[in-house]
């Protein structure tokens, strides 16, 4: 059984800082990459960030320079450290894990607003 858990939203000011962290656990082999997508209200699920096992980095156009991915040693934790945040980036935020299948976690909400 694999265990994806997620930490770290909340509501935050325009402007503001949020950290968000992801923990896989369980019978998990390898993981090759994990990441943040996110949905907002109407919107389709889209990439944020990702890291791989080697340490290679993505973002999305609109949170390049904003956002920092990071992760641990064991490669089984994954950090998501936004700032400058945007009512734009108001939404659900998912931990995915890209292993021999991927795995997702359960959500959390991030909410920018005054």
């Amino acid at each position: 059984q694999v265990h994806i858990v997620e930490f770290g939203g909340g509501l935050v000011q325009p402007g503001g800082s949020l950290r968000l962290s992801c923990a896989a656990s369980g019978s998990i082999t390898k993981i090759y990459a994990m990441g943040w997508y996110r949905q907002a209200p109407g919107k389709q699920r889209e990439l944020v960030a990702r890291i791989t096992s080697g340490g290679s980095t993505t973002y999305a156009d609109s949170v390049r320079g904003r956002f920092t991915i990071s992760g641990d040693n064991a490669k089984t934790s994954v950090y998501l450290q936004m700032s400058s945040l945007k009512p734009g980036d108001t939404a659900v935020y998912y931990c995915y894990v890209a292993a021999t299948q991927g795995y997702w976690g359960q959500g959390t909400q991030v909410t920018v607003s005054s």
